[in-house]
């Protein structure tokens, strides 16, 4: 099966907005994710990005009028200002990878991406440290995982961590949510998975 690469962030608040509507897509049309969690501000500033809090004030003021009109567009819930952001992002970036392996040597059958969306969710959403062992416990369970898998695998979930960053600036991704077909077309954001929809029917 082709497989889509997705870069993540689980600190990001537009990989939250992007809910589940990726998976969605990637069932319709028969194609595999391949769930690249990664530290998004590492990013930024290996591909000409700046950090929210050193940018502009005119960007952050628009930062915030664009995340609270996605918000209202997807209908989820969103606090502008989350009380734990940002939040280390390395603890639950390892216990998704963690699951992510389990998924792969057939030992768990959670829903990757439910985890993904969980723990985004308790951050932007539900005024949750997702740096904290018994949140990052709790949203394995939540996506149907071994909470034990907070425990597991931590210098192989850091070195794919490092590992996908590499990976990102190599493909060409520059921020996340961050999607990349099998045939190379990139879309970045939550508000492109409209159209990266219809790339893949093939309609642009």
């Amino acid at each position: 099966m082709a497989t889509l690469t997705y870069f993540f962030a689980t600190v990001s608040p537009f990989t939250y907005l992007a809910g589940t509507r990726l998976e969605e897509i990637c069932a319709r049309h028969g194609l595999e994710i391949d769930y690249r969690p990664l530290d998004v501000i590492a990013l930024f500033a290996r591909t000409g990005g700046v950090a929210p809090k050193d940018r502009h004030e005119s960007r952050l003021a628009y930062r915030l009028q664009e995340l609270e009109r996605q918000a209202r567009k997807t209908g989820l819930p969103l606090n502008l200002k989350p009380a734990f952001w940002p939040a280390n992002p390395a603890p639950s970036s390892y216990a998704f990878i963690a699951a992510q392996s389990a998924v792969r040597a057939g030992k768990a059958d959670g829903d990757l991406g439910a985890l993904a969306h969980g723990f985004t969710r308790a951050c932007w959403a539900e005024e949750r440290n997702i740096a904290e062992d018994d949140v990052v416990r709790d949203v394995l369970a939540g996506a149907g995982f071994d909470p034990s898998l907070a425990d597991s695998g931590m210098l192989a979930g850091a070195e794919t961590y490092a590992a996908n960053l590499e990976d990102a600036v190599r493909m060409g991704a520059f921020g996340a949510p961050f999607y990349i077909t099998p045939d190379d077309r990139r879309f970045w954001g939550q508000d492109r998975l409209d159209d990266l929809d219809l790339a893949l029917k093939g309609e642009i």
